[in-house]
This record gives C-alpha cells, structure tokens and sequence, in this order.
C-alpha cells in the first residue's frame, strides 16, 4: 500500500488494538481512531493483515489466555475475565475452536510437556549450568526504531530480511553510529500463535527527543521500564532455542519469580557479520514482576 495518510491510520490503529485488545472494543472506538468508516479500515486492516479487525481482537484474546495457563497457576475463570469473557462458557468454546482442547486439557497438556523437557535436559551430558545463571535488571524507558517481522520464528531469511530493511533505513536517516543499541522484542510464543501470525520487533534504540519522519511500516515506541531476569546466550541465533528450553522449563520451576505479561526482549552485543557464530553474544531479558 503506497498511501501514507492510509499506513499512518492503519499503525494508529494497530497501536491501539495492541494496547486494548482485552477491553470491549467497539466499532465507533475503532472509526475514531483511524478516522475511516469501520468497513474502509476492516478491508485495508484485511489487506495488510490478511485478518480482519475482528478475527484478529478474538485471536490476540486467546492467545493472551492461552499463555496465562501455560505460565501461571491463576484460576481459568478469572484468566477468562481479564481477557475480556464475563460467560465462562462462551470463553471455553472460543478457546477450543481455536486450539482444539478446553482451557483446563491446554493446561494439562502444557505441564507435561514441561515435564518431558526437564527430564530430557536432566539426561543430557552436556554441562548447562552456565545457561542458568541469570541477574536481575530493571530497565529504564527505551525508545526505539523498529520494523515488525511475522511469520514463522525458524525463517531466519525473513528476519534478516526485515533487520537489513531496518538498518538500511536507519543508515539513511543517520540514525546509526558504533554505539548503536541493537534489540529485538519477542511479541509472541510460538507454540501458542501460529506461524501465520509470530511477531518479532526488529528495532534500534533511539534518543527521545529525536524527530523523524517515519515511512512505510516502521514505527516508534517506548518500551516502558520493567524488571528483568537476564541471561546471556553464546552461540548462534538458532541455539538459543536451546537456552530458551532451559529457562522455561528448569529455571522457572526453580526459582520463585512470577513472569510479568511483557514482551521477552533479546539484545545482540556482537555482529554476526563479523563475528564467528560460537561467539555471538546474546543477552536474553525475561520481564518478571
């Protein structure tokens, strides 16, 4: 889509989704913010999406549902009320016509896997401790310039593809120098949303009072100040999947932190152009309350 008035209403709307999915949304809230008709802003949602604005509200609610039973102990009930299902009923159906079992059978299910993986790690040989250790950081206030990847998180091509279009732009814009702060922020899990639908945030730090004319689809935010539990991964990007299953499924059991519902943040210290892939350096930030 070449109209920039249509992509600038199109990200204002986005924004707003994201931030209110859990809420009652209506469509006059929708008409106010992109300043279209709902059914002019539905189609180029559905162009650029390939969903439509509601589809895509009832997905982000289940989703948000499904990893609080993965990686909470709270009620299914009171997780069916803060997404936004007063009827526990009408949550269940919407649940298991989007993951095919009920709330209480994913919760199950996802706890035996967890077990199955520690005692896969448990049986390796390889000495893993180093993955374990871990600091906590609370983070201040980040603004960033970002690009947003979707798809599958194993197509590496196409997160490249979306990092060099994001340094491409902020090299022209002179928004890059040897001291630039590299991120990505890790939106979804993808053993719960499809890989129609991962997203990953390609992005660079950026000071705050900076102006700039943003085109096309990228966009700035501020990533607001969290508490972390902090990891570094040596290795490739793809082994980090590796360090991944030790924080989730041997650390969490282990240590008494509660995840906070924020994006998993990953910072590169090294560049992969000039760096041999066993000494790439990953810093891996998981939000905790």
């Amino acid at each position: 889509m070449g109209n920039p008035t249509q992509l600038d209403r199109y990200k204002s709307l986005l924004e707003f989704l994201d931030l209110r999915f859990k809420e009652d949304i209506t469509i006059q809230d929708i008409e106010d913010i992109s300043f279209y008709s709902y059914r002019n802003i539905n189609r180029i949602f559905l162009s650029l999406h390939h969903e439509t604005i509601g589809k895509y509200i009832k997905r982000l609610k289940l989703e948000k549902a499904a990893q609080y039973l993965k990686y909470s102990d709270t009620n299914i009930s009171d997780i069916a009320f803060d997404i936004g299902y007063a009827d526990i009923a009408a949550f269940s159906k919407a649940f298991k016509n989007q993951f095919n079992c009920t709330p209480s059978q994913f919760r199950a299910t996802q706890e035996l896997k967890q077990h199955i993986v520690q005692k896969t790690i448990a049986s390796k040989s390889i000495h893993q401790e180093s993955t374990l250790v871990f600091k906590i950081e609370e983070l201040p206030a980040l603004d960033i310039l970002y690009l947003t990847y979707q798809g599958s998180f194993e197509n590496l091509k196409g997160i490249k593809q979306v990092w060099q279009q994001l340094m491409e732009y902020a090299f022209k814009n002179k928004l890059v120098d040897d001291n630039t702060i590299c991120l990505a922020e890790i939106l979804d899990d993808n053993e719960i949303t499809d890989n129609v639908h991962c997203r990953y945030n390609a992005g660079i730090v950026i000071e705050p009072s900076l102006k700039i004319e943003l085109e096309g689809l990228f966009r700035i935010k501020t990533i607001a100040p969290q508490k972390y539990a902090k990891f570094l991964h040596k290795g490739s990007h793809e082994s980090s999947l590796i360090t991944y299953d030790y924080i989730y499924s041997h650390w969490m059991s282990n240590v008494n932190l509660e995840l906070e519902d924020k994006p998993t943040l990953e910072f590169f210290l090294n560049d992969d152009k000039d760096t041999p892939v066993n000494e790439l350096l990953t810093e891996i930030y998981i939000p905790i309350k």
